[in-house]
């Protein structure tokens, strides 16, 4: 059986070797790249993220990267967002009282976590919705690696009925978070999956499986 093709985003924001290496071993035939048309046209598109929410923009609208996502989306090609790759997804990102615009493909705003102790460094638990594609085959209570200090703490996108609704997944630290959302062809976790051992590495197989 023929791999499916994934570039792994290379926008100038961190953790690209560990997903190149993790995607590799999930079964994927991974490129690096910011090449537009290669980054268009693979079977998914894998955006990392590590640092600041307006430094992590620059740099993806630096390549282009918002307008592939974009254009993915419009034709139903699937992308995965991780970390700070996952926050860039919603409207906005406040930081130090800096408010930056993000892709905007999902309502909500990224903000510092309220919680006694930040950064969010460790392993932590999931609330999964049913239905989820991501988490299929996973154990309740399975944990999954964090390292951030902000999330999107409130879901703003109501169900109008017209269409499916997103799956959200939360965790907690100090206060709820979203730690996951599956809306079609565009999934995004606030966790690493690249660094989350047996757990991470099943949820990417989970990913690649929608690519066929």
């Amino acid at each position: 059986m023929t791999k499916p093709s994934v570039v792994v985003l290379d926008y100038g924001s961190g953790n690209i070797r560990s997903a190149e290496r993790a995607l590799e071993r999930a079964g994927a035939e991974v490129t690096v790249t910011a090449d537009f048309d290669t980054a268009l046209n693979a079977d998914g598109l894998f955006v990392p993220g590590v640092g600041a929410y307006e430094a992590c923009m620059t740099g993806l609208k630096a390549v282009r990267g918002d307008r592939i996502i974009g254009r993915r989306l419009a034709g139903g090609r699937p992308v995965l967002g991780v970390c700070v790759g996952m926050q860039i997804l919603f409207d906005r990102g406040v930081e130090h009282g800096v408010v930056t615009e993000g892709c905007g493909e999902w309502p909500g705003t990224v903000e510092r976590l309220d919680a006694p102790i930040i950064p969010h460094m460790g392993w932590n638990t999931l609330e999964v919705p049913e239905g989820t594609k991501l988490f299929a085959g996973l154990d309740a209570g399975t944990r999954f690696y964090f390292v951030h200090s902000y999330a999107v703490r409130k879901w703003e996108l109501t169900d109008t009925g017209r269409m499916r609704a997103p799956l959200v997944t939360w965790a907690t630290h100090g206060e709820p978070f979203v730690a996951a959302v599956e809306n079609g062809p565009l999934s995004a976790t606030q966790f690493h999956p690249e660094k989350s051992g047996d757990a991470g590495a099943h949820v990417l197989r989970n990913w690649l499986g929608q690519l066929r």
